[in-house]
């Protein structure tokens, strides 16, 4: 089925939406979850509460990409299960790792404009992506954004793995030097 007439049946409040979501993103989000969150329960309850946040956000919103729009929803419910079972601390996996790793060139948030500075540095992060090549971009979202394992990359890339960490060290060096200019550093 087609995302258009899948965000149709959102808008006309029919069940049959998050039926459909869950045959053709289901897999997909499980995925993202599972990334993150490394349990198949909280897996399952993650993704079930993709499909209440869409289905509560499907009016008034209406994504163009029903398949990014569900993956940030998925992706930041994971993250905030995790937080609250306080796991990050005890070794997240692939996520400790990544976030590990962009520790080195982006800046701890704190002070009272957190919220602001966020947004802020949001709006630097993507604009470095946006002058990024495509395949550099690909590779930085999927390690950084869904947590895919350097090892999936370098196989969907046909690339070794150390070239792959050697292309995400590259992109982090140039992401930090974009921030220094920018003033975050």
């Amino acid at each position: 089925m087609e995302d258009a007439w899948i965000v149709a049946m959102y808008w006309e409040r029919n069940e049959e939406a998050i039926r459909q979501t869950d045959i053709r993103y289901g897999p997909y989000c499980r995925t993202v979850a599972g990334r993150i969150l490394n349990d198949s329960g909280d897996v399952e309850e993650c993704v079930n509460d993709t499909w209440l946040r869409a289905w509560n956000a499907i009016p008034p919103q209406r994504p163009a990409k029903l398949r990014a729009f569900l993956a940030k929803i998925t992706r930041n419910l994971a993250l905030d299960q995790l937080k609250a079972k306080g796991r990050a601390k005890r070794g997240g996996g692939e996520l400790t790792l990544a976030l590990e790793e962009l520790g080195e060139c982006v800046p701890s948030p704190g002070g009272v404009e957190e919220a602001l500075q966020g947004r802020e540095l949001e709006g630097a992060v993507n604009a470095f992506l946006r002058v990024l090549p495509t395949r550099d971009r690909d590779i930085f979202l999927r390690r950084y954004f869904f947590v895919e394992p350097v090892g999936e990359i370098a196989v969907r890339y046909a690339m070794g793995e150390n070239a792959v960490s050697a292309a995400l060290s590259r992109t982090r060096k140039k992401l930090r030097i974009h921030l220094e200019k920018e003033g975050w550093i």
